[in-house]
């Protein structure tokens, strides 16, 4: 019994020396990071425009006469050439007919007027007429001869009116509807036209770029921050109302060389190949324009910089000891799903992209691989 009290009141006295056990100190929080690093990077620049038909021709009566035939299905797809429209034209025959009569006569006085003075000239050298009869007997001649040209022009003129009673397609495209019916009176020079046929088949995209960017990014190829390449201006993207990318690329034909004072912006025309419709006339677009390729560009996941109330961008980065360092970092332009950061940032910093909800400025921290989505991100900034 004692030897049992004994044990007792030995274990109440260890007991008492040891105390509770102590718990173990936390672990610092665990976040993800990426080492930053330069990469090449090809930037552009986003505009919006509006497409534009490269050829558009308004068919136009240039006669006077009544609509007797319509040969195109409105909507069609007509050829430089094709018949569109048939006038009246028994007119037109008749005053052929007229001037073709009239020309044939003065070419049959003309034989006889050039014998008369041939004659007269002849007669003068044995003093048989006088010098006066000899002179109209010339000028009959010449007068002849140019009846005959104006005759034949008359008779020209009719004939281009006769072929003016076909109305045919001055380009080829596609044709809208008709405003005129068979039996429709029309006049040369009236305002309304018959038809309008577009060119689509490659169509223009009318954009405008502002006068600042402009200078900015000539002043970015002079500092050699930008190079570009010949092949930029044949890479003109498109992106469709729907937001779909449009699969063929076009290219810039010209830049105007003054600014607008109203807007000063500066005029831009890219040509795109569509050679299926898709693309059509009033159609607004956006245009994805390459600006030139910056070699060493830092680029870092979106989620990695936070605003502040100011707007200007905040970046935790990895100091000595593990120890977060907020940094104010420049990143105005997005390329895909990172920032480009021009200022605050040098390769080999140590980015914090996962975890920035409970990371604060001066702690501790862990740093560990990034999760999947800051992982993609690191990979790209780490070519």
């Amino acid at each position: 019994m004692l030897a049992l009290v004994a044990i007792i009141a030995a274990g109440l006295y260890l007991a008492l020396r040891t105390g509770p056990a102590m718990a173990p100190a936390p672990l610092p929080p665990a976040v993800g990071v990426i080492a930053v690093r330069e990469e090449p990077v090809t930037l552009s620049i986003e505009l919006p425009g509006r497409v534009v038909a490269r050829e558009v021709s308004e068919v136009r009566p240039q006669i006077d006469g009544v609509i007797r035939q319509r040969l195109f299905e409105e909507g069609s797809y007509v050829r430089k050439g094709q018949l569109l429209y048939v006038i009246e034209d028994a007119p037109y025959r008749a005053a052929v007919a007229t001037a073709d009569g009239r020309t044939a006569e003065a070419t049959a006085n003309i034989e006889a007027r050039r014998a008369q003075a041939g004659r007269y000239d002849d007669l003068v050298k044995l003093d048989a007429v006088s010098r006066q009869e000899v002179e109209t007997a010339r000028a009959a001649y010449a007068q002849t001869k140019a009846s005959v040209r104006a005759q034949q022009g008359a008779l020209d003129a009719a004939r281009i009116n006769l072929a003016f009673t076909r109305i045919r397609a001055p380009i080829s495209g596609r044709i809208g509807r008709s405003f005129v019916t068979v039996g429709a009176l029309v006049q040369a020079g009236q305002p309304t036209a018959l038809a309008t046929i577009t060119r689509t088949d490659e169509v223009y995209v009318d954009l405008s770029q502002s006068a600042d960017e402009m200078l900015d990014l000539r002043d970015s190829y002079e500092a050699g921050d930008l190079s570009r390449t010949g092949s930029d201006v044949a890479n003109v993207r498109l992106i469709l109302p729907n937001g779909r990318p449009y699969a063929r690329p076009g290219s810039i034909r010209f830049s105007e060389t003054i600014v607008d004072p109203t807007t000063g912006a500066v005029a831009l025309r890219a040509l795109f190949a569509n050679p299926d419709g898709r693309l059509l006339p009033g159609m607004t677009v956006r245009t994805v324009l390459p600006e030139g390729t910056c070699r060493g560009a830092i680029l870092v996941p979106q989620g990695a910089v936070t605003r502040d109330e100011k707007g200007d961008g905040r970046a935790l980065v990895l100091g000595s000891n593990n120890t977060l360092e907020q940094r104010t970092v420049t990143a105005d332009r997005a390329v895909g799903d990172r920032w480009l950061v021009t200022r605050g940032l040098v390769p080999g910093d140590r980015i914090v992209v996962d975890g920035l909800t409970t990371a604060r400025p001066g702690q501790v921290v862990t740093p560990v691989p990034p999760q999947r989505n800051g992982a993609a991100g690191s990979k790209g900034a780490s070519q």
